[in-house]
């Protein structure tokens, strides 16, 4: 009976020797990616900075200045941030294997014990690490900077468009009566300008109106609203339906302020107001229930959600799409060639999720979270494609 010999154990020194190539590979990529997106982000940082020019010292912003505009575009700069990391990974990443190939430098790490699986579990690795930055960036910072940016340009510019002429409608059920709120713009420290609150009974009928110069929503979900004036429609309580849409009289309140309770947070009438995208995950999926709750269609936030579940991922399918390139035979100088197509299939995934995203807000029929994932699944199949054509079998 013959039996097969275990595997050897890695010895001290080939422990120490994948570990010098791992930390090799981190740094060159991190620092590849470090520069690229630098310069993307500067890139970015010149053009709204030329758009913000326009609006300098105008008739229309007279408090409008250089260093406004300034704080406004730098606020942008981790939402751009948070939209070129997998492309800037990707790019860089590609740059690193083919000058490696290139400098017959992979060819003495393949030597050395860095095999196809080997270097494949390296970059996830390091593509976890870019995943996780980019979720932070997305989740935690870009969020709170484009809201603030948003609305220090709202501050100074009176009539900065927010949510179109009539403000952000939203709707709130609450036992039997419904609630619409408007909004017509928010301060630069969150409070609400001119809100209206309109309520409903079971059947739809018009109970009261509410009207506040300002409101300010706290921590804990209560609507202070002040300069307040409140207009009661009461109706006949025999249990009519003929008397149903009967008013007998109205009622005005006059108050200095007035409390309102209230399941919408101030995040949720910013991203009403503002500009799509500026909400984490967790308040997007607060807020797809919220809608849900309310009758509401959720479509188009199902999907901004599963996007940003999905869009951090893309790092891991970025890393895999470069390692074919470290096994490439380059020609004297033809690396520039392929850094080239590097960025075009960066650009052109970042291009084919926005259009499966608008695709799946028009097509009922897709599922949200295919919808998000689809880009990533299709450039995840080519990038195993090429690993096993290029890899594997070659």
């Amino acid at each position: 009976m013959v039996r097969l010999a275990a595997p050897a154990a890695p010895t001290t020194f080939e422990v120490h020797l994948m570990k010098t190539v791992r930390r090799l590979i981190y740094a060159e990529i991190f620092k590849a990616v470090s520069f690229i997106t630098l310069g993307f982000v500067c890139l970015f940082f010149f053009f709204d900075l030329i758009q913000e020019l326009q609006d300098v010292g105008k008739s229309h912003a007279p408090d409008y200045g250089s260093a406004q505009a300034l704080l406004y575009v730098a606020l942008l700069i981790p939402s751009h941030l948070y939209e070129l990391l997998p492309i800037t990974v990707l790019i860089g990443s590609i740059f690193v294997m083919a000058r490696l190939a290139e400098s017959s430098e992979y060819t003495i790490l393949r030597t050395s014990g860095l095999g196809p699986w080997r270097a494949l579990r390296t970059l996830l690795v390091l593509g976890l690490g870019f995943a996780v930055l980019t979720f932070c960036i997305g989740d935690y910072i870009a969020p709170v900077s484009g809201r603030v940016g948003q609305l220090l340009r709202a501050r100074y510019m009176p009539f900065y468009p927010l949510a179109g002429n009539t403000g952000a409608w939203l709707k709130e059920k609450q036992g039997k009566h419904t609630y619409v709120v408007n909004v017509v713009s928010m301060t630069h420290n969150g409070d609400l300008k001119s809100p209206q609150i309109f309520e409903f009974d079971e059947n739809n009928a018009f109970l009261s109106n509410t009207m506040a110069q300002f409101a300010h929503i706290g921590r804990d979900g209560i609507w202070t609203l002040y300069g307040a004036v409140r207009w009661s429609y009461p109706r006949p309580g025999n249990g009519n339906p003929a008397d149903a849409q009967a008013v007998t009289r109205i009622e005005t309140v006059h108050a200095p302020a007035l409390s309102w309770n209230s399941t919408l947070t101030s995040e949720m009438v910013s991203v009403a107001l503002l500009q799509r995208g500026r909400m984490s995950t967790i308040d997007l999926f607060g807020y797809i229930r919220h809608l849900s709750a309310n009758g509401q269609t959720t479509r188009r936030y199902e999907i901004q959600f599963w996007r940003k579940v999905f869009y951090p991922l893309s790092c891991l399918v970025m890393v895999v799409m470069a390692l074919p390139f470290a096994y490439l035979h380059f020609r004297q100088g033809g690396i520039a060639g392929y850094i080239f197509g590097g960025v075009m299939i960066g650009i052109s995934f970042f291009l084919l999720n926005n259009v499966f995203g608008y695709m799946g807000n028009l097509n009922n029929t897709w599922i949200p979270w295919l919808a998000a994932a689809a880009p990533g699944i299709i450039y995840l199949l080519l990038s195993l494609g090429a690993f096993s054509w290029l890899v594997l079998r070659r």
